[in-house]
């Protein structure tokens, strides 16, 4: 049995992601409000692992998520890649011409902006999850109201979804990462490894990043990811998050060990095989 702990409730994304990634395994949940509480979770309970989601091809990067990975005691183990296909759900006896107010996450509003100017009548209010807001129509039965939500969580909580796929850009993938304490004893073999997250500071100073481009290209490393934070307290510096792939753990390795002489307070945050696409 894999307990894993996932931002939002049954049918949600972070659900959908956490059953792929562990398919054929028996998956309890551990719903949590906030990211937070799954890094809490986790921590309190070392055979719990998280779920949580990083990046999206067009929201872009929730970059909270990385400082919680930076100061948890975690470690990523794994990563899914999930498209994400937007339903637009109510009550079961209701239609199109009983809906006034439409309810979800701000996120899926925004990516759902096409099929939202379509319809000015709906009266458009943002909620803290997608699936939640499914749920409490179903369970207040919210009549003229709409969901933006996943078809699980519409067919969970038994709504109708008037439509399929109402998300403007169709290329909607969201990666989530699978975290695990590092306390916990599974760990993944050289071989299986073919990515892995950093973080890192640079001096303040002019062509500080230049070098270690150069040493990761000179070891054939992929930077498939580079985002820079500023560093609280400490005016005009900044920390980069990046994602590298390779093909040999061994030049990994050794462009980690040439990087490190010019960085400050380097760290892994996770050695893992990339995820694939899942349509």
């Amino acid at each position: 049995m894999k307990k894993i702990a996932i931002q939002g409730v049954h049918g949600s994304y972070h659900d959908i992601a956490a059953h792929q990634y562990f398919e054929g395994e028996q998956v309890e949940l551990i719903c949590c409000s906030t990211f937070e509480q799954i890094f809490n979770t986790i921590v309190e309970n070392p055979e719990v692992l998280g779920m949580l989601a990083i990046e999206n091809t067009i929201a872009g990067s929730l970059l909270h998520n990385n400082e919680l990975l930076k100061i948890s005691n975690t470690n990523i183990m794994g990563e899914h890649k999930l498209r994400i296909s937007h339903s637009f759900a109510c009550l079961p006896d209701e239609s199109w011409e009983d809906i006034t107010e439409v309810n979800s996450h701000p996120i899926a509003l925004a990516q759902c902006r096409a099929f939202l100017q379509a319809h000015p009548t709906f009266k458009v209010v943002e909620h803290e999850d997608t699936a939640l807001s499914a749920e409490e129509i179903h369970k207040q039965q919210l009549r003229g109201h709409a969901s933006i939500c996943s078809k699980k969580a519409a067919e969970i909580n038994n709504l109708k979804v008037l439509e399929q796929g109402i998300e403007t850009n169709k290329h909607n993938f969201t990666r989530f990462l699978i975290v695990q304490s590092t306390l916990a004893n599974e760990q993944l073999t050289p071989k299986e490894i073919n990515k892995a997250s950093l973080v890192f500071t640079l001096p303040h100073k002019r062509g500080s990043l230049a070098p270690i481009l150069s040493i990761l290209s000179f070891y054939t490393m992929n930077l498939t990811k580079i985002q820079s934070l500023p560093i609280l307290g400490r005016e005009w510096e900044y920390q980069f998050y990046i994602d590298v792939t390779f093909d040999e753990y061994e030049a990994y390795k050794q462009a980690l060990e040439a990087i490190k002489p010019l960085t400050s307070d380097l760290k892994v945050l996770g050695e893992y095989e990339e995820g694939q696409y899942n349509f």
